[in-house]
């Protein structure tokens, strides 16, 4: 399981309309817009916040296929202390500091690929990075990290 802080509308839509045109130009998975409070956990759906604010502060890339291209979430300490409290009540030990993020794409791509694609969000929607919403609640989705189609993960 996953424990995601989702979009409000008609945030996720506009979020949803620059991941769909990163997908048709470099390929990917289509998946809900959301911010990764807690990943890959095992529990059972009966385990489970107090509302806070997120706020994009960048275009970013990583070096995983769940971490292709993405806004970066400032790390406040009501950001922070939602994923170690799910962390802490679910169990959770990560190996990697938490870095709260929304991706935009998945996808195992060269890193000149991946700048391109960082490149086109800016191009896409300028003022991505000057939005914000408050989580007002999370999802627990069944997610499968081996499966990069995404077609087994499903919201709970």
């Amino acid at each position: 399981y996953s424990v995601w802080a989702a979009a409000p509308e008609p945030l996720k839509e506009r979020l949803k309309g620059v991941m769909e045109k990163l997908r048709a130009e470099f390929g990917g998975p289509a998946f809900e817009p959301h911010v990764t409070v807690v990943g890959a956990i095992r529990m059972t759906e009966d385990d489970a916040i107090r509302p806070y604010n997120v706020r994009f502060t960048a275009v970013g890339r990583g070096t995983f296929f769940y971490q292709c291209v993405f806004l970066l979430v400032d790390p406040t300490p009501e950001v922070v202390e939602a994923s170690a409290h799910s962390s802490s009540h679910f169990g959770y030990k990560s190996s990697s500091p938490y870095m709260p993020h929304l991706s935009l794409l998945y996808g195992d791509l060269a890193n000149d690929v991946k700048e391109r694609a960082k490149e086109k969000v800016k191009l896409l929607d300028p003022e991505i990075c000057d939005l914000s919403f408050e989580v007002t609640r999370l999802s627990l989705y069944r997610t499968d990290t081996e499966d990069k189609s995404l077609k087994s993960w499903e919201k709970i």
